[in-house]
């Protein structure tokens, strides 16, 4: 199999222990051999993340996923056949040989199959298909997660110089589907069944279809559940403050924050008349695939607006938009309180 110089020099930067950016499907993962401990390391360097919190690997569509876990339950099995290449990742107990340092230490790991074609290329020619790439998502940890190879070159520019850490950025267009992978546990399922640790494109629904069974979906956090990449309570969250508001009380609060002399940005989807003065103003399409491709993109360049908060528009509860609201909510976890300090009178 033949691949372009660009897709052969960054396999070979990862194989030598260097960082690579690469896009899937979802955002752009920061890339690693999920085998060398002291490039794993790296990534957690350069990202600002805590050694515990385990990060996901990444395999080619021809990759011996025995090689990585103890089992495959039939219920991996399953959703594989459903689901892989695509936006779903799935918790497993880890081979012994496999080094904790992709698992937070934990003996569980997380792996998924990406469907981007620069992904599966980029997996294809790392150690002949068979390797696996270990890969958060190539931000600051905490932060809004890149779509764009330019979000990446953002981020991490210090990074990108000469004796950086971050050896290249392969550019893949914007990420089709624009939030992370579902992540499904599937390590405790004599005693718990499958769990939904994070909701993303692939839903409830759509598992339960394939499984027979709904996953446990935890109403709070669930402390007997691995470690799993992204379900902090606080994540994917600009510098400016994120207030999550009910359609019809945007526009009074608006007016309050005018008033006040604030700055606002304003991220909503409907046809809100906004009439008060905003600082800056985005609007997404009012269904969940085309808001979630457009979300990151849209709050970095609210974040880039300097405003004192940004007003994002509340979305439906409803199964098809849980995986945008459970990132919209961890970016406005830190935020509590904020409009009290912006409004004090409130």
């Amino acid at each position: 199999m033949s691949f372009s110089p660009e897709i052969t020099r960054a396999a070979g930067l990862l194989a030598a222990g260097s960082l690579v950016a690469f896009p899937t499907e979802t955002v752009y993962g920061l890339g690693a051999d999920a085998e060398n401990p002291a490039a794993v390391a790296a990534i957690y360097a350069a990202k600002g993340r805590p050694p515990n919190h385990p990060v996901i690997v990444h395999l080619a569509p021809e990759a011996n996923l025995s090689y990585w876990v103890k089992e495959i339950p039939p219920e991996a099995q399953q959703l594989i056949d459903a689901f892989w290449p695509g936006p779903l990742t799935l918790i497993l107990k880890r081979a012994s040989h496999i080094p904790d340092a992709v698992s937070g230490g934990q003996d569980s790991i997380g792996v998924r199959c990406p469907s981007h074609p620069v992904a599966q290329a980029l997996l294809r020619a790392f150690k002949q298909g068979q390797g696996g790439i270990a890969a958060p998502s190539a931000n600051k940890f905490g932060r809004v997660s890149p779509t764009t190879a330019q979000h990446v070159r953002d981020e991490f520019a210090h990074d990108l110089e000469p004796g950086g850490l971050v050896s290249m950025v392969l550019d893949g267009a914007q990420s089709d589907v624009g939030i992370e992978s579902t992540i499904l546990d599937l390590t405790r399922l004599v005693t718990h069944g499958p769990v939904l640790l994070r909701p993303g494109n692939i839903s409830v629904k759509q598992l339960t279809a394939v499984l027979g069974v709904v996953p446990v979906v935890p109403e709070v956090p669930d402390q007997t559940a691995p470690r799993a990449s992204g379900t902090l309570e606080a994540h994917y969250a600009p510098d400016t403050p994120v207030v999550i508001v009910v359609g019809e009380q945007i526009t009074v609060l608006l007016e309050q924050l005018h008033l006040a002399q604030r700055s606002v940005a304003v991220l909503y989807y409907d046809d809100l008349l906004i009439a008060a003065q905003t600082h800056a103003k985005l609007r997404l399409p009012a269904d969940p695939v085309n808001y979630a491709y457009g979300l990151y993109a849209a709050l970095r360049q609210l974040d880039s607006s300097a405003a004192d908060v940004i007003v994002v528009q509340s979305l439906p509860d409803i199964p098809e938009w849980h995986g945008i609201r459970d990132r919209l909510r961890r970016a406005a976890y830190d935020s509590s309180g904020v409009l009290a300090r912006l409004l004090p009178a409130i």
